[in-house]
């Protein structure tokens, strides 16, 4: 036994029969180390990815104080706090185009949003609130020092970290870093995870399907899943019942794979192969969760690679997917922190029917009406029934120990957008 199960076999709390979510979540969390190694990529070529290094702003951002708005750039002493003041226009400053030389006592310049202030102005009047006679730009009473003026520096200052190593590259990102100036940004590898479906019922799509067998699904749900999550994925196919040919595949996913996720064969029966193979390659730290629907998936390590063996019904393995090996490949990744996926709870329509003693994951649809959001269930909630997925878009969360749910009723939901 390992330094790891041995420290888990010691709480209180462990159950490798039956963990709680929470818990299970936890032991995950604790466990994964991310990939070493990095790249340097085009930042355009980095989207999705993670960064390896802190970025140290090169500059400041804005690297001038400009105007916020179109309007007029005055020096605050100039103005009567009580009544209008007149003042004299000495020019123009466009964004790219700054004004030449420095506002005098009783003057202010035309300024367009994004143009630098004039030196000696430390004001910004809005053009709306301004009126010319005689000649003269009349500003009224009730002006605040410094409004409508954005200080240099103010968003990013040059010599400080503009985005902390660990930081996922979203558009928001690629934005900011080309705003530095950046063009390749550090970058963690991409996380690898092999990918195969087990057992003998398994047809592959474009072949013909015989008496009692089913189109595997789940490899291409897992391949959305990961591909949309930024990993590269390796598909090993589908493996038959077979614990030679099984042993195969777990040893060739261990040698090339930071992960491997499997569909099918971690329950009890008897042709169900992958977790007595799972132990006997490396070690199993859980293999049944006290939830609904994925009670029996699996973790653990085989050689370098983490292993998820989720079910193999279509629906368990999108719930476990989101709820456990989301998370974990995110840490992998180098993600920090990973955030959970949010909740929040609005009234359920209809009654829903629940075990006390186990979370559930049923799938809702949220929506809007008369001003406030409401969920309600799918219909048939089977574990089997994948368009329950599709025709879905949030996951209802039933708590451990909660119960039964009467029609009005608030519940947790956890919208799907994004996700799937």
């Amino acid at each position: 036994m390992s330094s790891i199960l041995r420290a888990l076999s010691c709480a209180d709390d462990y159950d490798p029969e039956s963990l709680p979510v929470a818990r299970a979540r936890e032991i995950i969390r604790d466990l994964i180390v991310p990939v070493p190694g990095a790249e340097r990529l085009f930042i355009r070529n980095a989207l999705g990815r993670v960064l390896a290094q802190d970025i140290i702003s090169p500059i400041d951002v804005p690297g001038h104080d400009n105007s916020a708005m179109d309007g007029y750039a005055v020096r605050f002493a100039d103005l009567d706090p009580a009544g209008e003041t007149r003042l004299r226009l000495a020019g123009t400053a466009l964004a790219g185009r700054a004004f030449a030389g420095s506002l005098g006592v009783g003057e202010c310049v035309r300024i367009m949003t994004g143009a630098m202030v004039p030196a000696g102005a430390d004001t910004i009047v809005i053009q709306e609130v301004v009126r010319e006679e005689d000649g003269l730009v009349v500003v009224p009473p009730g002006q605040k020092q410094g409004q409508n003026l954005r200080r240099a520096g103010e968003d990013l200052r040059a010599g400080h970290p503009a985005l902390k190593a660990g930081k996922l590259i979203r558009p928001a990102e690629l934005g900011l870093l080309a705003s530095l100036g950046v063009a390749e940004a550090p970058v963690k590898r991409r996380v690898r995870v092999a990918v195969f479906s087990t057992g003998d019922e398994l047809c592959s799509i474009g072949t013909p399907i015989r008496p009692g067998e089913v189109y595997d699904s789940n490899r291409y749900t897992l391949f959305g899943m990961l591909t949309r999550l930024g990993c590269e994925v390796v598909d090993l196919g589908v493996v038959h019942d077979n614990p030679h040919v099984l042993e195969s595949a777990f040893r060739e996913a261990a040698s090339h794979a930071d992960a491997i996720v499997t569909s099918g064969g971690v329950s009890v029966g008897e042709a169900d192969f992958v977790r007595a193979l799972m132990s006997r390659l490396g070690e199993v730290v859980f293999w049944k969760i006290a939830m609904r629907p994925g009670r029996p998936m699996a973790f653990g390590k085989i050689g370098d690679a983490y292993l998820f063996g989720l079910p193999g019904n279509p629906v368990a393995v999108m719930v476990t997917f989101y709820q456990f090996v989301r998370d974990a490949l995110l840490k992998l990744m180098g993600v920090d922190p990973v955030e959970p996926l949010p909740l929040f709870r609005v009234p359920c329509t209809g009654a829903l029917k629940k075990r006390p003693g186990r979370t559930e994951f049923q799938r809702g649809v949220l929506y809007r009406e008369a001003g406030e959001w409401r969920v309600h269930p799918t219909g048939a909630q089977g574990s089997g029934i994948l368009s329950s997925m599709s025709d879905a878009n949030c996951f209802i969360v039933l708590e451990h120990e909660q119960g039964n749910v009467e029609p009005g009723e608030p519940v947790w939901v956890q919208p799907m957008e994004g996700l799937i």
